[in-house]
């Protein structure tokens, strides 16, 4: 992770920021986390210098890159639910968690030395998922589309499974079929 600042970043500043976080989320769920950090700065369009500026390591880039891609996926659950039906909203999310996972599994070793040194980190970020899982369950359960009583963790742990079974890129169809099987049996059943 970046050095704690004081102040917030320039814009040009945090713009660069950002693009170098989507562009490595890019490259590390396409290429893993021995991807080149110069492609990746490349790709967002500033210099190496800059990126090292930003993240000093590869590794503090690449806690960044899942600190970031944690925050974007738990803002997603509110913002989905502004514009689409708590179940529809459910399964697009469902759809971004794979996606997720799938940028997360590109990093998993250099990941997993980050998570050991920072234990709190690995449960902030389960907490976190769950929490933007609840917002969506209470949303579904409060318009009669998901059924009451659903534990969030629950359907995280299902979640998690269905990314080991169907994680890889080709395997997009499967991971598909397995969420519309999800969401079906999460779904209020009229008798």
């Amino acid at each position: 992770m970046p050095p704690e600042r004081t102040r917030p970043l320039r814009a040009d500043a945090q713009l660069n920021q950002d693009r170098l976080l989507d562009a490595a989320a890019r490259a590390f769920a396409r290429d893993g986390a021995d991807t080149s950090l110069k492609a990746i700065a490349k790709d967002a369009g500033v210099g190496i210098g800059t990126l090292y500026r930003r993240f000093p390591s590869r590794e503090s880039l690449i806690e960044a890159t899942y600190r970031n891609e944690t925050a974007r996926l738990c803002a997603a659950a509110p913002e989905l639910l502004l514009s689409t039906p708590p179940a529809a909203a459910l399964r697009t999310w469902m759809d971004r968690f794979v996606d997720y996972i799938a940028t997360k599994h590109g990093m998993a070793d250099a990941l997993h030395a980050v998570l050991v040194s920072q234990g709190e980190l690995r449960m902030r970020t389960r907490d976190l998922l769950t929490e933007a899982l609840a917002t969506l369950l209470r949303a579904g359960v409060a318009d009669g589309s998901i059924r009451p009583g659903i534990d969030p963790n629950d359907v995280l742990m299902v979640l998690g499974g269905i990314t080991l079974i169907a994680g890889e890129p080709d395997q997009r169809a499967l991971a598909h079929r397995l969420l519309d099987l999800l969401l079906t049996g999460l779904q209020f059943q009229r008798p």
